[in-house]
């Protein structure tokens, strides 16, 4: 009776672990199977099923402090470059002696750009409007004013093209550092009296603009 025993129930713990693999190595191959189908339903009914058996929706959070917080994130958002290629004298003269025995000269050839936009970590959550409007959501952003950010000149294309020193006088060896100085000035003159601040202003309300639209406002007014 003892080894009769032993026999009938090693055998059904085969059976058992048999019946267990066969469960887990199914359970495994349809999640494979799932994994697979969903992640090639891209279109039609399957994309449909696809979605719904994921069930995943997308949602926003548009509160004001959100709307800010996401705003403030492009810090300082430069939405404009003005270069400019000109030539800039610089010169020291005598008032006792003629250039030619005195006088000092150069003339640069300068490329230089400046680089405009809006300083984005000052906007305040009172610059920020959301109401609700035809069942949707309506903003209104007032956005900082443009700001000058750089005024700089590319060293690679600016150059010395004519220098000359009077007969009786070393060349001064700061008239080129103050020549690059003036050179900044006229070109941050230029751009300003071109239009600069109002073109950033321009560009960061259309950035902004798609920004909004992005986050599912029905409209957006920026300013």
């Amino acid at each position: 009776m003892t080894t009769q025993y032993s026999s009938y129930r090693s055998g059904r713990g085969s059976s058992s672990s048999g019946t267990l693999l066969v469960v887990l190595f199914s359970l495994v191959l349809g999640a494979v199977a799932l994994a697979v189908f969903i992640r090639h339903a891209t279109n039609g009914a399957l994309a449909r099923l696809s979605a719904a058996i994921t069930g995943r929706t997308t949602t926003f959070d548009t509160s004001v402090p959100a709307i800010v917080q996401k705003i403030q994130r492009l810090n300082r958002l430069e939405t404009v470059v003005y270069s400019i290629d000109t030539v800039v004298e610089g010169s020291k003269s005598s008032v006792v002696l003629p250039d030619l025995l005195a006088g000092d000269r150069i003339l640069l050839v300068v490329h230089g750009q400046s680089i405009a936009g809006i300083d984005l970590a000052q906007l305040k959550p009172e610059d920020v409007r959301i109401t609700d409007k035809n069942g949707g959501q309506s903003i209104h952003v007032t956005l900082p004013p443009s700001q000058l950010f750089l005024t700089t000149l590319d060293n690679q294309h600016t150059r010395v093209y004519v220098r000359s020193t009077g007969l009786l006088i070393p060349a001064d060896p700061n008239l080129e550092t103050d020549t690059r100085a003036k050179a900044e000035q006229q070109l941050q003159a230029s751009a300003l009296a071109d239009g600069i601040l109002d073109t950033a202003s321009k560009n960061a309300r259309a950035t902004i603009t798609t920004l909004l639209y992005g986050l599912g406002f029905h409209e957006v007014i920026v300013t």
